[in-house]
């Protein structure tokens, strides 16, 4: 089939912004187009080199950050406190079992989050769903909640800064690594950290602006950042966000809800990863911890039956949202839950439980329930700072990576045995 950047435009659309200025939009793409890659082929590469380690068993991929990024919360800091803490989860995974960790940041291009209702109604007035700092504003105003093509630039600007920053970080990883192993007791070598980004290819109309062709391979990229996925909403067979996933040579993640079934997911491998390629695509599944063993044991066996190198990685958030009072949360019982059910299911079905994804912050947020430091419903309110879903504070992140840990040793002892 033929394949461009922009074929993406004759499919079926949901979850795209409807922009008043058509021309604006225009402008914007142009401008984004004309600008420099967000990130190098040579490092995507890289990435998919380890994700295909994490295909073959070898490797234990773990994926992280906010929500969805804000522009008025941005900063240095906040920067260096995801970095710090995935470095922190992964010297963590580490050092329980051995396993080396490929480290995937949910950051430098999630601006925007795909909703189940494009409208909501406050006090009689119906106003556009604040869809992300990309699209729009999450204040009640028709001028903020007006989807806004500028905004395109103002992510592209931020995701440029935060990549420059990671890359720093990255660099000078093994100035940080000797305290956090002394910590955790790991006596290695420190080895300098790679961190690579990774977001929703939601907004097309960005994706397809900062897509390059690379004559010597033959190939399009999505410079936009290392790995793009698509969401249980944007998993549509024909649809516009997988037809423009299957052109890019990128690593590609796929959302796998309760809703989808081995058939259809077999196909949706078939048009993202004709070739089966390793390190390749990313299966995330995303059920709830009551909905694990109901969904994910055919799906597994699926994929392990056709001999498909696809990762299979855990989403214990997404599928666990419950509403507490007036605000969204998410119980650690239940995030642990479905982390467990996934590995027990892996073990199973004789397939590599690979990762998980996790939403989190570093910051001392009060959105989600339990943990070491326990919170309360009566906590929630404190500092309940998310514009969209509840994300882990660094205490629980912790705590989740304490568990995985685990896991991952269980699992090294038992494949030892085996042999």
């Amino acid at each position: 089939m033929t394949w461009s950047p922009a074929s993406w435009r004759q499919h079926p659309m949901t979850q795209i912004p409807v922009y008043p200025d058509v021309a604006a939009l225009g402008r914007v793409e142009q401008r984004l187009a004309a600008a420099a890659p967000l990130t190098t082929i040579a490092d995507i590469l890289h990435l998919k080199a380890q994700l295909a380690q994490v295909s073959a068993g070898r490797a234990f991929l773990l994926q992280g950050g906010d929500c969805a990024e804000s522009f008025a919360e941005f900063g240095a800091d906040k920067v260096r406190t995801t970095f710090n803490l995935l470095l922190q989860m992964g010297a963590m995974l580490r050092a329980e079992s051995g396993t080396e960790v490929v480290h995937l940041a949910r950051i430098a291009g999630q601006f925007a989050k795909p909703r189940s209702s494009l409208s909501e109604t406050i006090d009689g007035v119906t106003l556009p769903s604040y869809r992300g700092d990309a699209v729009n504003g999450p204040a009640f105003t028709a001028a903020s909640r007006t989807p806004d093509p500028k905004r395109l630039l103002d992510a592209h600007r931020q995701a440029h800064v935060t990549i420059g920053l990671l890359n720093a970080y990255s660099a000078a990883s093994y100035a940080d690594l000797p305290k956090i192993n002394a910590e955790l007791g790991i006596d290695e070598v420190v080895r300098p950290v790679a961190m690579f980004t990774s977001h929703e290819a939601l907004l097309l109309n960005y994706e397809e602006a900062l897509t390059r062709y690379d004559e010597s391979r033959e190939t399009w990229w999505a410079t936009s950042g290392h790995m793009i996925w698509l969401g249980d909403r944007t998993r549509q067979l024909d649809g516009a966000h997988v037809e423009f996933a299957r052109g890019v040579a990128n690593p590609v993640g796929l959302k796998c809800g309760p809703s989808l079934g081995a058939d259809e997911m077999l196909r949706l491998m078939d048009r993202l990863d004709p070739d089966n390629e390793p390190g390749r695509l990313v299966l995330i599944g995303r059920f709830g911890a009551r909905n694990v063993w109901k969904h994910l044991p055919e799906l597994m066996r699926a994929t392990r039956r056709e001999g498909r190198n696809a990762i299979w990685s855990s989403d214990p958030m997404h599928g666990n949202t419950q509403t507490a009072g007036s605000l969204k949360t998410r119980m650690l019982a239940d995030i642990l839950a479905e982390i467990g059910a996934f590995f027990e299911v892996a073990a199973a079905e004789q397939v590599h439980a690979g990762g998980i994804h996790l939403e989190m912050t570093g910051a001392d947020v009060t959105e989600c329930l339990g943990g070491s430091l326990p919170l309360s419903e009566e906590d929630l309110p404190r500092r309940y700072l998310t514009h969209c879903d509840p994300r882990l504070n660094g205490a629980q992140a912790l705590d989740v990576a304490e568990a995985v840990a685990k896991l991952l040793a269980k699992g090294a002892r038992l494949a030892s045995n085996a042999a």
